[in-house]
């Protein structure tokens, strides 16, 4: 098989919220996540099309690393330590295939839990 190589012909830049937005989605899509903190339950993420998925999570992005914090409430019953490993998983996961940036860090923090 013949190796073809590409040129360098320019720059790609991917903006802070363009990565808060997939760590976004990520988190929601976790069970045992009811929403973000910023607003943004699985029922919104429906109607919406993910859209404003940024609320809840900050990035930093520095040479390449990625730093995220994803503020979420739990549904009530499950496991909190349990949930927000799979949500610090999922969302180094996402983050890492979609954009080839490393992450370093994802702080999960839980903000609350949903009775009903």
């Amino acid at each position: 098989m013949e190796e073809k190589k590409i040129e360098n012909i320019g720059k790609i830049n991917i903006a802070d919220d363009v990565v808060a937005s997939i760590a976004g989605i990520a988190a929601i899509e976790v069970d045992g996540v009811a929403r973000l903190t910023g607003g943004i339950s699985k029922e919104v993420v429906s109607k919406l099309g993910k859209k404003k998925l940024a609320k809840g999570v900050e990035v930093s992005i520095v040479d390449g690393n990625v730093e995220a914090d994803v503020s979420v409430e739990l549904e009530y019953g499950n496991n909190i330590a349990k949930v927000s490993k799979e949500v610090q998983a999922k969302v180094k996961q996402s983050i890492e295939n979609m954009t080839g940036l490393n992450v370093t860090v994802v702080n999960v923090v839980v903000s609350g839990i949903k009775l009903d």
